[in-house]
């Protein structure tokens, strides 16, 4: 459902707006988790992260080459930090996805252009988005937006199908080939979450069997939304 969709959406990207008036030196990722804990509860949606496959906590924080499911924890962030916050709010039985970059103080002038190339990408796959393009279509649009750019995209993640469930069918690959996939039909709702490396694509996940950082140690970024597709175009939630 479009309407539920779009409430929960607006709700995990209101507490995305929070958390951009308490970044800067100094601040924990669990501060930020704390606040996007208690915006989501007062809007009257649950934090779908929260204990999901035992997840321990309301968001991920993904700093520097940390690709994504970053666990929240005393860790303070220091000037020049690049992170990932990744929400999830459940309303009204619906979940809406989203998760957006911030700096930390002044960042380098590479990590600031891998954050422009990651929200590029994504922007570039949403724009085509319709009814009848296929899901190699999108992997395409941003591969390509980010391989000339000299990044590399992760593939050991993707986006996904969303709705009622948190995550289900179909995966969202962004790396692809034109024409290839299924095709889009209206009504679908999932997300598109290109995760962007400055070096090379692997990634490998850390002894608490969530956070995945880049195996060279170089800086990741990511975007996320929520889209809905329609006959000629998309919603984005």
């Amino acid at each position: 459902s479009f309407e539920k969709t779009r409430v929960a959406g607006s709700i995990a990207s209101g507490a995305l707006d929070e958390v951009s008036k308490i970044i800067k030196p100094g601040v924990s990722t669990d501060e930020i988790d704390k606040l996007c804990y208690e915006y989501i509860g007062d809007h009257g949606a649950y934090s779908a992260p929260l204990f999901y496959r035992g997840f321990p906590k309301s968001c991920c924080t993904s700093v520097n080459h940390v690709v994504c499911h970053g666990i929240p924890s005393s860790k303070i962030l220091k000037e020049g930090d690049i992170l990932n916050v990744d929400v999830t709010a459940l309303k009204n039985g619906w979940h809406g996805d989203t998760s957006r970059m911030y700096e930390v103080g002044k960042v380098s002038v590479k990590a600031k252009k891998l954050i422009e190339i990651t929200y590029q990408s994504m922007m570039k796959a949403i724009k085509i988005l319709k009814e009848d393009i296929c899901l190699g279509d999108i992997g395409f649009e941003i591969q390509e937006h980010v391989e000339k750019n000299g990044c590399s995209v992760v593939q050991d993640f993707c986006g996904h199908g969303i709705g009622e469930s948190f995550h289900k069918e179909p995966n969202i690959l962004h790396y692809g080939k034109k024409g290839t996939g299924e095709k889009l039909k209206a009504g679908m709702i999932f997300t598109i979450e290109p995760m962007i490396n400055l070096g090379k694509f692997e990634t490998k996940i850390l002894n608490d069997g969530w956070t995945a950082v880049t195996k060279d140690k170089s800086l990741s970024a990511q975007f996320e939304h929520t889209v809905g597709i329609t006959k000629d175009g998309c919603e984005i939630f």
